[in-house]
């Protein structure tokens, strides 16, 4: 009776287990379609709470951050708040010879003269609207970029480099691919940092970056592009530009976590790289890519 029971308790395991497979598989074909025409290097790592329910495209491959990198800057601050080095109400004076015209910053738009904002705020500024004058104030305060990658190496992240700050980044195109990670290791922060197993960060830092994440102003039309309106995001996005002279787009990324009406979570982490294809055909990518998932969580 027994060994009836065992076989059969066999039988639908290995039903299910193949049932799984074939659903992820209609994914992989899914976004394979999506990428077959698309003249880029594209790498995909899709998690969700059931580890059977994963995937990965170009996994392991380094790609470029690009702006990704502000919120593992923001992360290792949080570290250090929580440690009591620093505070996310003290003030910081930002003062005009830092506000460079050649970086993306909204700080030096609202306030060309310079001005004193606290942690908290330009965290804000850094991760929620992508600011590279705010990214590089934070970066003073930990010292130098690499102090963010040997904080995640402290953790277990080996697929993480931190090498140069945002102004460095955007003056000479090839220094961006000393920032990198890949789509299996963008994943992991996520999920290692939201799922705060072993609390490494405290109840205020991990309710105020979570809160920041899910108001990211940035790529609409990238992972939140095709999914319903109300659907809460918590993600960070990276951009390149374009070559001047090759026309090719270095990076355009999104990483995130996507959650479903049903209170469940996936991590998904996109980097488009090596592309031949306008920012539209990018972001849209991206967007494809991002639905196709939805569309396979929703209808499990």
């Amino acid at each position: 009776m027994h060994r009836k029971i065992l076989t059969l308790f066999l039988f639908f395991l290995i039903v299910f287990s193949k049932g799984y497979a074939q659903e992820i598989e209609k994914l992989r074909q899914k976004i394979e379609s999506i990428l077959d025409t698309k003249k880029a290097v594209v790498g995909i790592a899709i998690d969700g709470i059931n580890a059977k329910d994963s995937l990965s495209v170009n996994g392991q491959k380094h790609y470029p951050m690009q702006s990704v990198f502000k919120f593992p800057i923001a992360l290792t601050i949080l570290s250090e708040v929580d440690k009591g080095n620093l505070s996310l109400n003290q003030k910081i004076d930002i003062k005009k010879s830092e506000l460079l015209p050649g970086l993306w910053s909204p700080i030096r738009k609202k306030y060309p003269n310079g001005v004193v904002l606290t942690i908290a705020e330009i965290i804000e500024y850094t991760v929620a609207l992508s600011d590279n004058v705010g990214c590089d104030v934070l970066l003073r305060l930990l010292g130098k970029p690499e102090v963010v990658e040997d904080y995640f190496a402290s953790l277990g992240f080996k697929d993480f480099a931190v090498k140069i700050n945002e102004e460095t980044m955007q003056n000479d195109w090839d220094q961006q691919f000393l920032n990198w990670t890949t789509p299996k290791e963008a994943n992991k922060i996520l999920a290692t940092f939201y799922e705060n197993k072993n609390s490494l960060l405290s109840k205020e830092s991990y309710d105020f970056i979570w809160k920041v994440m899910e108001g990211t102003k940035t790529g609409k039309k990238r992972l939140r592009g095709q999914l319903p309106k109300n659907t809460k995001v918590a993600h960070k996005t990276g951009w390149s530009g374009k070559h001047k002279k090759t026309g090719i787009t270095a990076a355009a990324n999104d990483i995130g976590i996507v959650f479903l009406p049903n209170g469940a979570y996936y991590t998904i982490s996109v980097f488009v790289s090596e592309s031949s294809e306008d920012s539209e055909t990018n972001e849209k990518i991206i967007s494809d890519i991002s639905k196709a998932a939805w569309d396979y969580f929703i209808d499990k």
